[in-house]
């Protein structure tokens, strides 16, 4: 699998200021610098080490870093997260890789009944300063189990946090902030995005400010503002929301896309101050629609805006079907037509 994967560049030079970069290296960087701030970080995952991971993000790093701090682990989800709780127990931070996201199923023992629970159960004497990489989400056309959309698994179980970055820019910030965080972290990172360039601010005060509605790395972002509706979406989708925003503006209408960012905890105040100007919303993202975390997102909406909505929240998703190999992505995947049509029914919604 990793044969058929594009090299990318190794790892970056250090260098202040605004640089071009894609989200594959901006997440290498982001751990080169974790890993020479911080002894104590260790990183590893199935073919992590020599080969630098399927999709390069830790390219170069076992050579600058030492084998001892980057490293192969045999394939065993429940290995890799087993171990991780050792090593968290033992003072280390470590950064696990699981290789596709259909591949944490063997792993949620681990993440459930250890990772998240082992500081509450210690009663706070065994935090577990974890961030597991996750590459989620589909859109690459690869085989069944290599492309899911778990956020709501994830976001369910109490302990853990979760986070997608959608860009390069969040995506260097939101890991190096991740990994200093006392809490596990599941970092969920849009694959089909690792290749995209955008402007990354290396400076350290970037990280406070990283939103251009002046939020910070602990909330919502607003990508693009907007007065007559709000989409709401996270990874790969935030994107998507931002072609279909340039298409509905042909048309006279203003679109607000809010970059959910945080997926546990989710930034209520920003959705709230986002639909209360535009006073409608569609929540957007890949996973099945029952259950999904756009019905959360849709609650908090309407717990925070019911006396200014002018429509009910509607969601444009997935189906409720296990996510599909390649082939049907594109059918399953959310599409620019099936936002539009989203966006069409909520704005022409009358009260009866």
């Amino acid at each position: 699998m990793s044969e058929t994967i594009t090299e990318m560049p190794p790892v970056i030079p250090a260098a202040a200021g605004i640089q071009q970069l894609s989200m594959q290296q901006a997440l290498n960087r982001a751990l080169d610098e974790v890993l020479a701030q911080n002894p104590k970080t260790v990183i590893f995952g199935e073919d992590c080490g020599r080969l630098g991971g399927v999709f390069r993000i830790t390219d170069g790093l076992q050579a600058k870093h030492g084998e001892d701090r980057v490293f192969d682990t045999p394939l065993a989800e429940s290995g890799i997260l087993g171990m991780s709780v050792g090593l968290a127990m033992a003072g280390f931070h470590p950064i696990p890789e699981v290789q596709f996201d259909g591949f944490a199923y063997p792993a949620i023992n681990q993440i459930v009944c250890q990772i998240a629970r082992m500081n509450y159960r210690s009663r706070g004497t065994l935090p577990m300063p974890i961030t597991l990489r996750v590459p989620s989400f589909g859109g690459i056309r690869a085989p069944e189990h290599h492309g899911e959309s778990l956020e709501a698994l994830f976001a369910h179980v109490p302990g853990l946090k979760v986070v997608s970055p959608s860009n390069p820019h969040d995506a260097y910030h939101l890991l190096k902030y991740a990994a200093t965080r006392p809490d596990p972290v599941i970092f969920m990172e849009p694959k089909s995005r690792y290749w995209q360039k955008g402007p990354v601010d290396l400076t350290p005060a970037a990280a406070d400010t990283t939103a251009p509605d002046g939020g910070n790395l602990t909330g919502a972002r607003v990508a693009r503002e907007g007065r007559h509706l709000t989409l709401v979406a996270w990874g790969a989708m935030v994107s998507r929301c931002l072609q279909v925003a340039e298409l509905a503006a042909e048309d006279g209408i203003d679109i607000e896309v809010l970059d959910l960012r945080w997926l546990k905890p989710i930034d209520a105040e920003a959705l709230a101050r986002s639909v209360a100007k535009t006073r409608r919303a569609v929540v957007v993202h890949e996973a099945p629609l029952t259950s999904g975390l756009g019905a959360e997102v849709a609650q908090l909406i309407t717990q925070g805006c019911f006396d200014t909505l002018k429509a009910p929240v509607e969601r444009v998703t997935g189906f409720d079907v296990p996510y599909p190999s390649g082939d049907l992505e594109d059918e399953y995947i959310p599409n620019i037509d099936r936002i539009l049509f989203g966006i069409q029914r909520v704005l022409e919604y009358r009260r009866g």
